[in-house]
């Protein structure tokens, strides 16, 4: 690999050299599943996505999170598998495709143990140290026997060999809750055999598979593990942790240790501690990885919630570390490293920790290109055709996006916007406490919109004579939606979750929620309301509220509302709503039986969603020469809409101008029409 030189001061920017490798910087992404794979195969779409990130400048992307190396450890979530000769040419093209940017790659390879499934792939029983089973992936393992072992360290073997044959660079064993960590911990291990027991005991299979991958790959080429510091109660301890460190040092079993906190056998677990999102500070286990480099003595590399650059430079320049891991940093903005070089770090889009990454892997909710490489460009080029003017109406996240590439791509913008601040609905939901940071969604684009000299006019309640003036070439409407009409008895005497997250509707003493969405507005107004002292019951028409959030969000909000006392009602639809006296009287009808039963409270707030504010859009729609229509078969082709034969201007509505999406949607929909303009 060539490394451009460099006569930075930044400690980020300074080489790294570990064995026989050098890393031209400090800047790493992790291992992790991203569910890209083609038939369990690092194919094109899975190397472009590794491949931006090396165009972005970083020193090594690793891949492969919990890439399978045997049968009985099977892909349960897109997973690679190294355990065929099958990948070696995979491997071969992509370390061509990543060692072409003067970046390193990296996989890591594991046995799952009791994280399998006996229900996938081969059918297969799960394996373990012990029989002792995971409660977030259900199974019952086997206890190993001496034949197992065997047959496990022969297969890490084999599949290390398919690493180096492939042209890597190195590889990670993966230790955290995994069948090598599975031995580490007390949780998981109650052998009285050489393998349990003592620290050296439990540490003796991961020198046997570490042996075992030395002996076939060689001096020369790196090999790391990846493993947890502190299981938390019950668990692997910290001095544990260092014993073990120690243990792998001395007999030269690793080349870099990366770790990692916490444990990943429930989902609050891996929310809270494995993979930290907005509930959580950043950097929440860095002064304890610090500690682990002090004492023990090895490179180490570490990724949790390390989002931001200040961070991520005090790491290394402190010595807390000698590789930072920017793993959905560089999701949010593959491009850190370079903007870092060029003085630009004030425009690198951030990682807000929302974990959108995690449970719609591995798209980014802000950046609508992450996972997309192949479809759509991370960067909107210049236009053939630059100076067109375009109007925007509307300021939320789907008019900011199309105004941002927009003017991205050399033309003229206007957005209007009906009230004071940009952002629309993102305003509200950044309300919540712990979901704070989703504003910076809307403040990264604000700062664009600025940076690109658009127009951005407040307080103007677009119509069609306001767009005409204009004389636009392309018209997009994002208005967005208002909440949702009813039609049941009583109706209107409830309020929507917007009126209370923006303070225009007072909160009364006792509040009923009713959640006809499964979303996360029910739930934050929940939150938002308990936390301040508010007695709250949550109706939902689900089996739990924000049934359609990602695991990561919707078990802290599980949490959250439990110790804040919140009722929840499962399976509850509200039918009919009277006013008696100061209170209401709520009809809730059970979704499964039909009984009803009711309930007296203060103040009842109703969440079923939003209907397009369009008014604007069908006054625009036969003035325009595409006459509103956004041709699917392109979107779904993802290329440009079709040219039309006559002169005039193009109208598309964007996000819930069309209808209740998400705010990924609204973005993704904005960006795939406006890089085209």
């Amino acid at each position: 690999m060539k490394h451009r030189k460099n006569n930075s001061k930044d400690p980020l920017l300074q080489p790294l050299t570990i064995g026989n490798l050098t890393l031209k910087n400090r800047v790493m992404s992790a291992s992790h599943a991203s569910a890209m794979d083609d038939q369990n195969m690092p194919a094109l779409r899975y190397q472009r996505y590794h491949e931006e990130k090396a165009k972005g400048g970083l020193a090594l992307t690793m891949f492969g999170g919990s890439s399978n190396i045997a049968p009985d450890s099977p892909s349960v979530f897109n997973q690679l598998n190294v355990g065929t000769d099958q990948i070696i040419p995979y491997f071969q093209e992509f370390s061509e495709r990543v060692h072409q940017h003067g970046t390193a790659l990296m996989c890591q390879i594991t046995h799952m143990g009791r994280r399998g499934d006996a229900q996938a792939e081969n059918w297969l029983p799960t394996i373990a140290p012990s029989r002792i089973r995971e409660d977030l992936h259900r199974n019952f393992p086997r206890e190993m026997d001496n034949h197992d072992i065997q047959r496990v360290v022969h297969a890490f073997g084999q599949a290390a060999l398919r690493c180096k044959d492939g042209g890597l660079d190195g590889l990670e064993t993966y230790a955290c809750a995994h069948l090598i960590g599975q031995f580490f911990s007390p949780l998981t291990n109650h052998r009285s055999d050489d393998f349990g027991g003592s620290i050296e005991n439990r540490t003796r299979f991961a020198l046997m598979v570490h042996e075992e991958i030395r002996r076939r790959v060689g001096d020369n080429f790196v090999v790391g593990m990846r493993m947890t510091l502190d299981e938390g109660e019950g668990g692997l301890r910290f001095d544990e942790a260092l014993q073990i460190g120690e243990i792998l040092k001395r007999e030269g079993a690793v080349d870099f240790i990366n770790c990692n906190v916490g444990r990943m056998d429930t989902e609050l677990t891996l929310a809270e501690d494995n993979m930290p999102g907005m509930s959580r500070p950043l950097v929440p286990f860095l002064d304890l990885v610090g500690q682990f480099r002090s004492a023990v003595g090895v490179p180490v590399f570490h990724s949790a919630r390390v989002t931001d650059v200040a961070n991520a430079r005090h790491a290394i320049r402190d010595g807390l570390l000698d590789m930072v891991a920017m793993t959905r940093a560089h999701i949010a903005d593959p491009q850190i490293v370079n903007k870092i070089m060029q003085g630009e770090e004030n425009r690198i889009r951030p990682c807000i920790g929302a974990s959108h990454c995690i449970y719609k892997k591995p798209f980014c909710i802000h950046n609508p290109a992450a996972g997309r490489e192949t479809l759509l460009p991370m960067r909107a080029a210049p236009s053939d055709t630059p100076g067109q003017k375009v109007v925007v109406v509307g300021g939320g996240p789907a008019g900011m996006e199309a105004a941002r590439v927009a003017a991205e791509r050399g033309h003229k913008v206007v957005l209007f916007e009906a009230v004071s601040k940009l952002g629309g609905q993102v305003q509200l939901a950044s309300k919540v406490s712990w979901r704070k940071d989703l504003i910076s969604i809307i403040d990264w684009r604000e700062s664009e919109l600025e940076a690109l000299g658009v127009d951005v006019r407040f307080n103007i309640y677009a119509e069609s004579d306001d767009v005409l003036t204009e004389n636009p070439d392309h018209v997009f409407i994002a208005t967005g939606g208002m909440p949702a009409e009813n039609a049941f008895p009583g109706a209107h005497f409830a309020i929507s979750s917007w009126d209370i997250l923006s303070g225009d509707a007072p909160a009364t003493q006792e509040v009923l929620i009713c959640d006809h969405t499964g979303r996360h507005e029910a739930a934050s107004t929940a939150d938002h309301l308990s936390e301040r002292g508010q007695h709250v019951t949550l109706a939902t028409i689900d089996a739990h509220c924000a049934t359609e959030m990602g695991y990561t969000d919707r078990i802290i909000f599980h949490k959250r509302l439990a110790a804040q006392g919140v009722n929840i009602l499962p399976y509850q639809k509200l039918t009919e709503l009277k006013k008696e006296g100061n209170r209401f009287i709520a009809t809730l009808t059970h979704t499964l039986t039909r009984q009803n039963h009711e309930i007296s409270v203060d103040q009842v707030v109703l969440e079923t969603g939003t209907d397009p504010l369009d008014e604007v859009f069908f006054q625009l729609r036969d003035l325009s020469v595409n006459k509103g229509v956004t041709d699917v078969d392109a979107m779904a082709s993802w290329s440009a809409q079709p040219p039309a034969d006559t002169k005039g201007f193009y109208l598309h509505r964007l996000g819930d101008a069309v209808s209740s999406r998400s705010i990924h949607s609204a973005l993704l929909e904005a960006y795939r029409l406006a890089v085209h303009v």
